[in-house]
């Protein structure tokens, strides 16, 4: 499928081999729900993670995107700063991306996507998935950090009260958007102090 230029903003979204490819998934959705048009890159890892955890062949994924781009295409259009987009998010963000990214290392399409972003002062949104963290995984996110990514780790806020795993995913779907500035204000419920609401 190839991107229509009468469409709405252009995004890249890069899933790679942590746990959480429902965060990549869900995120493909609402950016076609909301008109924008997408570039999807998958590390090879990202593949294995999506078939494990979700079930999912290449082609269903493919489809969800409008351009797809293999991790080894170097000579992608994303990986070109003088391609426009408006923003990229790595979801969910492995420590081994994390630190390609941190130290410049463009060893693969979505370090290489990452980097571009980071130089041409556009928004790269991390949601980094680890836990326990180790130094190195702090120093990198703050290595990312100073260079003006946004690391995002993919955590529910239960003031929303979610009742399945899909709301609670969403939410942190939704707030990506918000860093992306592709929300309404009433896309989902929003903290609005305690109480809020009651009699």
């Amino acid at each position: 499928m190839n991107a229509d230029s009468t469409r709405g903003p252009s995004i890249v979204v890069a899933i790679t081999g942590a746990t959480g490819a429902i965060y990549g998934v869900r995120l493909l959705a609402a950016l076609r729900a909301g008109g924008a048009r997408t570039h999807l890159v998958v590390s090879r890892a990202g593949w294995l993670t999506l078939h494990d955890e979700m079930g999912m062949d290449r082609a269903a994924l493919r489809d969800a995107a409008d351009v797809y781009h293999d991790q080894n295409e170097v000579g992608a259009s994303i990986a070109s700063g003088s391609f426009r987009h408006d923003g990229m998010v790595i979801a969910p963000c492995s420590m081994k991306t994390l630190a390609a990214v941190a130290h410049g290392l463009d060893d693969n399409l979505i370090s290489r996507a990452a980097d571009v972003t980071l130089k041409e002062r556009r928004k790269l949104v991390m949601l980094a998935r680890e836990t326990p963290l180790t130094l190195a995984h702090l120093r990198n996110m703050t290595l990312v950090t100073e260079m003006g990514a946004v690391v995002m780790p993919p955590l529910p806020a239960f003031y929303a009260k979610p009742e399945s795993i899909e709301a609670m995913v969403d939410y942190t779907v939704q707030r990506v958007l918000d860093q992306l500035g592709l929300n309404r204000e009433d896309a989902y419920r929003r903290w609005a102090g305690l109480g809020a609401g009651r009699a």
